[in-house]
């Protein structure tokens, strides 16, 4: 007989701190609910104990590819077109490159890891919902500041759950998605899949609601969601439901009031990992007591960090991306560039991901830049035929990286091709590869040869697969099925 237990962490609160100890961020002193919602103060607490379970290590059981969002980012970008794995290294992520790891549901796995991560956010965004009106000391205002980033962080949590453990929204409205928990007493009892569209729809209403209650409410800080981040969520759904006038509308709300970098601080080492940067809109600020070390994003990208990218694990751009990237674009400044390889920074290697200092662990996690905006606004103008104005977007983010840029040539299907390879330009690292496969319906195609997958470098195995493939597809833990009695072995994914 199954347990009634929906497979989550045992853990009601995250502390407001992690401890230093990076083999150990999930403290045992966690909060009970009666003091949590006894003030206010507490209960914003908690609210930042969810912020920190984005980035914590050793959720799911002690990998070093277990750190948060930003290592399934790097899975995604590794399982796409553009990002090669130098050698063999210490052999963190060679089977997610190769494609056998999303495959797996057993204990210690990445899609055991994102399961459990994501629903425990999930299950804190509801705790607060449920308990806010509890809070006496709080006033109308911080309650909703406390539910809107909470319905925020609950769509996040539902928008990479259902991107991981199905095939994209268009086409597949009607499949099978992921459990849908609203209360807590809906996690106890256990649910079955709801569909894609059931899913989407919930993000909708959750971003629709957290929209109203942010609108002119200040954050704590960039830590924080606010409005415009729930504009870049709702941009986001939009674009992957194909649902361009939306997407456009809302990338266009979210970008108001930031600003882009000028192309000297592009290639600066903090250009990507420092909140303070005006790109920077949302993700996890990190200061070095509370970075987890070689169980990092940055120990595995970036070869100052001494970590694995240091140790033959060297995450590169594939030449074939590489050369399309024009001579005087800054971007193509924060790639190791052909005659200047050496053993520890080869040639196409990334220095795009840094931390602002070598030999420092303090560095940022983003989870929103401003230049994913600018490529969804494009992007949906374009494939509505407003071509003029997918132009004029695209033009004002290009020239900022490269001042001779142009799109004048471009229109119809030639200018949404040209957004979608300045999307993977621009995007390069920061966990859209597969995603856009997906959505894109392209199928993976990896180029080979020299300076590309395979070759001199690590063999991925895998350069082809159709669009849709199975392999795609993170698939249900094994204790998912063994513990929700509203699920079955047939519910599993395919393989």
């Amino acid at each position: 007989m199954k347990k009634k237990l929906f497979y989550i962490l045992p853990v009601f609160f995250l502390a407001v701190g992690c401890k230093k100890d990076y083999l150990e961020t999930l403290p045992s002193d966690a909060a009970t609910a009666t003091q949590i919602f006894s003030k206010f103060s507490s209960v914003s607490a908690a609210l930042d104990g969810i912020y920190k379970e984005t980035f914590t290590y050793n959720v799911g059981g002690g990998s070093h590819a277990d750190y948060g969002q930003k290592s399934y980012d790097l899975a995604n970008d590794l399982m796409g077109n553009d990002m090669v794995i130098h050698s063999l290294g210490y052999q963190w992520y060679n089977t997610t490159y190769q494609y056998t790891n999303w495959g797996l549901a057993t204990a210690g796995n990445m899609s055991d890891f994102a399961w459990l991560r994501f629903y425990d956010q999930i299950k804190q965004a509801n705790l607060l919902i449920e308990n806010i009106e509890t809070v006496q000391d709080a006033t109308t205002a911080q309650k909703e500041l406390i539910v809107g980033q909470a319905l925020g962080l609950r769509a996040y949590a539902y928008f990479y759950l259902i991107n991981y453990y199905q095939q994209s929204y268009k086409g597949n409205e009607d499949k099978p998605g992921v459990p849908i928990y609203l209360s807590i007493a809906d996690a106890s009892a256990g649910k079955p899949r709801g569909t894609v569209q059931e899913v989407y729809d919930q993000m909708i209403e959750d971003l629709t609601e957290a929209e109203t209650l942010l609108t002119g409410k200040t954050r704590a800080s960039k830590q924080n969601i606010d409005v415009t981040v729930i504009q870049g969520l709702r941009a986001r759904v939009a674009l992957l439901m194909e649902d361009w006038a939306t997407a456009a509308t809302y990338a266009n709300k979210a970008r108001t009031g930031y600003s882009l970098m000028s192309a000297a601080q592009y290639v600066l080492p903090n250009a990507q990992s420092a909140a303070s940067i005006s790109e920077f809109m949302w993700g996890a600020i990190i200061p070095a007591s509370e970075a987890t070390i070689y169980a990092s994003f940055y120990s595995h990208v970036d070869i100052s960090t001494g970590g694995y990218a240091a140790l033959g694990q060297q995450k590169k751009i594939t030449k074939a991306l590489y050369d399309q990237i024009a001579d005087g674009d800054v971007r193509k400044a924060v790639f190791n560039a052909p005659g200047n390889g050496t053993s520890t920074n080869p040639v196409y290697n990334q220095l795009k991901l840094q931390v602002p200092t070598p030999g420092s662990w303090a560095a940022d996690y983003s989870y929103m830049r401003l230049p994913e905006m600018f490529l969804i606004e494009a992007e949906a103008l374009a494939r509505q035929g407003n071509d003029a104005g997918a132009r004029t977007v695209l033009e004002t983010l290009i020239k900022a990286r490269y001042p001779a840029y142009s799109a004048a040539a471009f229109s119809g299907t030639a200018l949404i091709n040209e957004i979608l390879l300045q999307r993977r330009i621009e995007l390069w690292g920061e966990g859209w590869s597969l995603i856009d496969i997906k959505r894109l319906k392209q199928g993976l195609n990896r180029p080979s040869g020299a300076g590309n997958h395979g070759g001199t470098n690590f063999n991925p195995s895998i350069y082809t697969t159709g669009p849709e493939d199975a392999r795609f597809l993170m698939r249900i833990p094994q204790r998912e099925l063994d513990n929700n009695e509203s699920m079955s072995p047939a519910d599993q994914n395919p393989q």
